[in-house]
């Protein structure tokens, strides 16, 4: 079972700390987009990588339509890993989707989790005005899902830089679009559609440990408003406004996200 779940889920494991971080990858993408800050915590942390079913190096015939139809099967690959690894109190670090994969997961199994780090996270992408702007209206959803079925390459070119928003990295954009590529498109159109059509706003109140919030300026996916609301929404939570722009802000802007994180779980003492 262990071994299966590692390959399964194309498992790495760095770092010479004992403290877990548990880093998940966004929408098509894999764990290869956080090269940029995982050496800043290797000699303080265990770090734990891997690629959700479907995405990267995964075994891709360990795919099941039934089971990756909701998040909560993304939310299982994260506590299998967990369960074959021995994890406890850990520090999971989410991109886009995967902060509510964490947060299921961590309402799932509390005691795993120590804290839920969320870059670039939303809870719903789709407007429900008045009371909640994700930064879509459903018929933005379903045009943007019709052209992955129908030109899937020319999605991936319109898509990679709106997300990475970044003009002056076009080798980043590159990367991204070559990432979108890479995946199945049969399999990239369902997580899309899992991503940008769940709501698991009703699902903040429940979790139970603390969680930080990395809010970029000027993200189409994940508007500034949606941090605020995850915020006031969210138990214990801090939000970082950042002056990285985009979606990720990982790659484009790894110093500041690197201090964010490490500013977040070392605390400078004030005197």
């Amino acid at each position: 079972m262990t071994q299966n779940v590692l390959q399964r889920n194309n498992v790495t494991v760095l770092g010479k700390g004992h403290q877990t971080m548990l880093f998940a990858h966004g929408f098509g993408c894999d764990q290869n987009m956080w090269r940029f800050i995982t050496p800043a915590f290797e000699q303080d942390y265990r770090l734990v990588l891997f690629d959700y079913v479907g995405s990267g190096q995964s075994d891709l015939s360990a795919y099941n339509t039934e089971r990756y139809s909701a998040l909560q099967g993304y939310a299982q690959d994260v506590l299998d890993i967990c369960e074959a690894l021995n994890l406890e109190d850990v520090i999971f670090v989410g991109h886009s989707v995967s902060s509510m994969v964490g947060l299921l997961a961590s309402i799932e199994a509390p005691s795993l989790f120590q804290q839920l780090i969320m870059v670039s996270p939303s809870p719903c992408y789709i407007n429900h005005l008045p009371e909640y702007l994700g930064g879509f209206e459903r018929a933005d959803i379903e045009g943007l899902l019709d052209i992955m079925e129908k030109n899937y390459i020319g999605w991936a070119s319109m898509l990679a830089p709106m997300v990475m928003h970044n003009s002056d990295r076009p080798d980043l954009t590159h990367e991204l679009e070559t990432s979108f590529c890479s995946t199945d498109p049969v399999i990239a159109r369902r997580f899309a559609e899992v991503t940008f059509y769940s709501d698991n706003r009703h699902d903040l109140p429940k979790v139970t440990i603390p969680s930080l919030i990395l809010q970029c300026a000027e993200d189409v996916i994940a508007p500034v408003e949606v941090g605020h609301y995850l915020d006031r929404c969210l138990p214990n939570s801090t939000l970082k406004l950042m002056a990285a722009t985009g979606h990720c802000p990982h790659m484009s802007h790894p110093k500041e996200t690197i201090q964010a994180i490490q500013g977040y779980l070392s605390p400078v003492p004030t005197t």
